[in-house]
């Protein structure tokens, strides 16, 4: 109970700082992707919470405004095709993640947590639900980022959330939040259509 009400502390303070810090960039990301396509800066989608409580996440968008509402990236025929091309070095530096600095300071997210599912990732969501994962704050970057991100199933996913839930501490998030900057740097386990598009090309090696 007291490291929780030290962490949502931490979210607060860090997310707060953080949007100070990065104003600069927000700003220039901002003129980038007016300059680059047509549309809205940010993107929300609908996003499960704690205790599957739905919220609206916020990114910068990547995508181009005709692109299917609520679909997986891993869902649409040649994902590529809808991504920007700023969109696609937002995505590979994950700076269009930075808006959800908002979500922190709102109380939606914390900065450490299992990647918040999508509302109809049903598969994710029941998985998570047999060990209680969806009880945290979803997180801007977790466990399973620095663990492979784009790179392992669905199942080895909430196994990596499965262990940050049950070992879940300061000295974890200190490991994830590092791990994750390494990550970023190294843009390790990054697959443009996520997990999915691996599932599919793993299928397709089996038929």
């Amino acid at each position: 109970m007291l490291f929780k009400a030290f962490k949502r502390f931490m979210d607060f303070f860090l997310s707060f700082l953080g949007l100070m810090v990065l104003s600069p960039i927000f700003l220039i990301l901002i003129i980038l992707i007016k300059l680059d396509s047509k549309g809205p800066i940010l993107f929300k989608q609908k996003r499960v919470g704690k205790n599957k409580k739905h919220f609206n996440i916020l990114k910068f968008r990547t995508m181009r405004i005709d692109t299917p509402k609520d679909t997986p990236t891993h869902l649409l025929e040649n994902p590529e095709q809808w991504i920007t091309k700023v969109g696609k070095f937002l995505r590979k530096t994950s700076l269009d993640e930075l808006p959800q600095l908002l979500n922190i300071l709102k109380g939606d997210m914390s900065i450490i947590g299992p990647r918040p599912a999508l509302w109809n990732q049903f598969d994710l969501i029941e998985e998570r639900d047999l060990y209680h994962i969806n009880s945290i704050r979803p997180g801007l970057t977790g466990y399973a980022q620095i663990k492979g991100r784009d790179t392992i199933t669905i199942h080895e996913k909430v196994m990596l959330d499965k262990y940050y839930f049950e070992h879940m501490g300061l000295w974890l998030d200190i490991k994830v939040f590092f791990g994750t900057i390494v990550s970023i740097f190294k843009s390790e386990g990054v697959v443009e259509g996520g997990t999915g598009t691996l599932e599919k090309q793993n299928q397709k090696e089996n038929e």
